[in-house]
């Protein structure tokens, strides 16, 4: 009984570094987004039935669900933990969505994203600094970029949600920052 449970605890503690280590090392901790607040990242991106949204970190899917389900849009997460993956994937044949949420695993600095409509993104302000050049090579004129707490500096966004921080991109971005979006809303009154 007693080596049962010390290769129970070994193998949770395996599965557990195989969780959160992945991430980790790549810059981009699992911090799970909440779905509401992921909801107003969508509704601020204008997400559409049919658009394909792309979670460059996708952690366990949920943003990947919700926009399928609720948006109607085609979903592919790009996750570096082959649990994560595996837990999305099962869960997407669960829930009978396979063909709407596409989960790969790999390096999202290394992911073909030119099909993306909507780019969603909760990371580190290093790791969007790193993205930075990759989005800019990759992606569309009018593809819309989502970032959940952090923003890309220098780049400013079309929209913002400030109760959630959400910020809203649009490829190319204007050069500017946050700020002046914010000095745009305090001229006209909006905000």
């Amino acid at each position: 009984m007693t080596i049962a449970l010390i290769v129970c605890g070994m193998l949770l503690v395996i599965l557990g570094g195989l969780w959160l280590l992945p991430p980790m090392l790549y810059g981009a901790p699992w911090v799970p987004t909440r779905l509401e607040r992921a909801r107003r990242a969508l509704r601020l991106a204008s997400l559409r039935p049919g658009e394909c949204l792309y979670d460059l970190g996708a952690g366990d899917g949920r943003v990947l669900f919700l926009a399928a389900r609720e948006f109607g849009a085609r979903a592919i997460g790009v996750e570096i933990s082959p649990l994560h993956c595996l837990l999305a994937r099962v869960r997407a044949r669960s829930e009978g969505l396979e063909d709407r949420v596409t989960i790969r695993w790999g390096n999202y600095l290394r992911a073909e994203i030119g099909a993306a409509d909507v780019v969603f993104l909760y990371l580190t302000a290093a790791s969007l600094k790193r993205l930075r050049p990759y989005l800019l090579q990759r992606l569309r004129p009018g593809t819309r970029v989502v970032t959940i707490s952090a923003d890309f500096e220098g780049w400013q966004p079309v929209a913002w949600d400030r109760e959630e921080l959400i910020f809203l991109y649009r490829m190319p971005p204007a050069h500017g920052g946050w700020q002046a979006l914010l000095s745009e809303e305090n001229e006209t009154g909006f905000g």
